[in-house]
């Protein structure tokens, strides 16, 4: 039996390119009505143009909720917060606010290690990655971009100091070498 099974998506796409524009967007209000998931890409996807706005705030606020919730103690569920960096990306493809988000993400976790101290070392290695990302990103699509985020990148080299676990070391390289590579561009 050499015969292929229909993917899902393939089995769907079939179907809709028979759907009349009404019943599309009929299908794309009940996908947004059907879960906060969803309603967060729709608004992110046919925001991206724009840059930012609420979009970018909503996914900004899910990452600074793991760190400093509203109400309690931080839950550091730093796959939450790494998967609306993410899903961020997926729903806009914007690079400004991806790396934004990146860069909230490795702010909040310093910050949260100056508010209650030394955490663990999967912790900073977390920060780390996403630093490593950002710095990826920044080298390999977004050199223009640097300019932009320099003061809050260069904030990261002062704010690890005395923070332990080789992470201080390692953000105060990351950032050295992005002034390195992009300070001049």
């Amino acid at each position: 039996m050499s015969e292929k099974k229909t993917t899902g998506w393939q089995n769907i796409r079939r179907q809709l390119d028979d759907w009349s524009k009404p019943a599309l967007i009929a299908l794309v209000k009940d996908l947004h009505d059907a879960s906060p998931d969803n309603r967060d890409f729709l608004l992110a996807r046919f925001q991206a143009e724009e840059g930012a706005g609420a979009a970018l705030e909503k996914y900004r606020r899910k990452i600074v909720e793991q760190f400093f919730p509203a109400r309690g103690d931080g839950k550091l569920k730093l796959a939450e917060a790494r998967k609306a960096i993410r899903d961020y990306r997926r729903a806009t493809g914007n690079l400004t606010g991806t790396i934004d988000l990146m860069l909230t993400y490795v702010e909040n976790g310093t910050e949260f290690t100056h508010e209650f101290g030394d955490i663990n070392e999967s912790f900073y290695n977390s920060l780390e990655s996403v630093l490593n990302e950002m710095a990826q990103l920044l080298m390999r699509e977004g050199k223009e971009l640097y300019s932009r985020f320099r003061e809050r990148i260069r904030r990261l080299a002062t704010l690890v100091d005395g923070i332990g676990w080789g992470y201080g070391d390692a953000v105060r390289d990351q950032v050295y070498q992005l002034e390195n590579e992009l300070a001049g561009e």
